[in-house]
C-alpha cells in the first residue's frame, strides 16, 4: 500500500477581508472596482462592485482573507483506519496563519515528506495561502515553497487532477465528486458561497470550522477511492 501516513489533508474557508466594500482602504477599493469589470465582463454580469465585492472577493487572495483551515491525516488502529481532524480558525488571520505554520513544522518533523491532498488544492488553496503569508510577512513553509520548481516537482494530491485524467476542460465539485463515486458525504447546512454571510453577519466561525472539516473528511475518502483503496476512514476530532 503506497504510504498514507505522510499526507496531510487540507481545506481552507476564505472571506472577503472586510465586510463590505466601502471599507477597504482607497487604493484596494480602486483596485477590486477595475477587478469587478472584467469579472462581470467573464461571466455576462451587470452586479455594481460593492455586491460583487460581497459574493466574490472571497475567492481572490489579495481581497480575501483565511478564517478557518482544517487539516486530517490518516492513521491505522489496528484494521481500522481512522482521519485526526482539526480546524485552526480565527480573526486574525496573522495568528491562524503562525499556527497553520506551527502545525506543519510538527507534523514534517515526525514525516519529512509531507505531501498535502485536497480538491482543486494546487489552483486554490495552496495558492491563496502563500500569498496570505507573504502579505503578512510570514515565512513559507518548506513544503509549500514551489517556486522554481517544474510542474512534476510539486508532489502534492489534487483529486480535482485526479479525477480529471489529463482533461482540464471543466472544473468537477468535491460534492459532484464523491456523488458519483458513492461516497457519502456529510451534511451540512450551509456551502461555500453562505460562508460569507456566516462569517460577517452571524459571526460564527465554529459552524464555519465544522463545514470546512466535512470537507476535508470527504476529500480524504474521494482520495483513497480515486487511489482503489476499500478504506472509509472513521472521523476522529481534535478539538485543542
Amino acid at each position: 500500500m503506497e504510504q498514507l501516513s505522510n499526507i496531510l489533508f487540507l481545506d481552507i474557508e476564505t472571506v472577503p477581508v472586510v465586510p463590505e466594500m466601502s471599507l477597504m482602504k482607497d487604493e484596494l477599493r480602486e483596485q477590486w472596482i477595475r477587478k469587478s469589470g472584467f469579472i462581470k465582463r467573464s461571466s455576462a454580469e451587470n452586479a455594481d462592485p460593492a455586491l460583487l465585492f460581497s459574493e466574490k472577493a472571497g475567492i481572490f487572495s489579495e481581497f480575501g482573507k483565511v478564517v478557518c483551515i482544517g487539516i486530517g491525516c490518516l492513521v491505522q488502529k489496528e484494521k481500522e483506519w481512522q482521519i485526526i481532524l482539526k480546524s485552526i480558525e480565527g480573526n486574525e488571520e496573522n495568528v491562524l496563519l503562525k499556527n497553520f505554520s506551527e502545525a506543519i513544522k510538527r507534523f514534517t518533523d515526525r514525516f519529512p515528506d509531507l505531501r498535502f491532498c485536497g480538491h482543486n488544492i494546487k489552483e486554490f488553496d495552496i495558492p491563496f495561502l502563500c500569498r496570505r503569508m507573504i502579505i503578512h510577512g510570514l515565512s513559507l513553509p518548506e513544503s509549500m515553497q514551489l517556486s522554481g520548481k517544474k510542474p512534476w516537482e510539486n508532489n502534492h494530491l489534487d483529486t480535482l487532477e485526479l479525477w480529471r485524467f489529463g482533461d482540464f476542460k471543466h472544473f468537477t465539485s468535491l460534492a459532484l465528486l464523491a456523488a458519483v463515486l458513492d461516497i457519502p458525504s456529510p451534511k451540512d447546512d450551509i456551502d461555500g458561497s453562505m460562508v460569507a454571510d456566516v462569517y460577517w453577519k452571524e459571526h460564527d466561525l465554529p459552524r464555519i470550522a465544522r463545514y470546512c472539516l466535512q470537507d476535508v473528511l470527504t476529500a480524504s475518502r474521494v482520495f483513497l477511492k480515486l487511489k482503489g483503496y476499500d478504506v472509509q476512514p472513521v472521523p476522529v476530532y481534535v478539538t485543542n
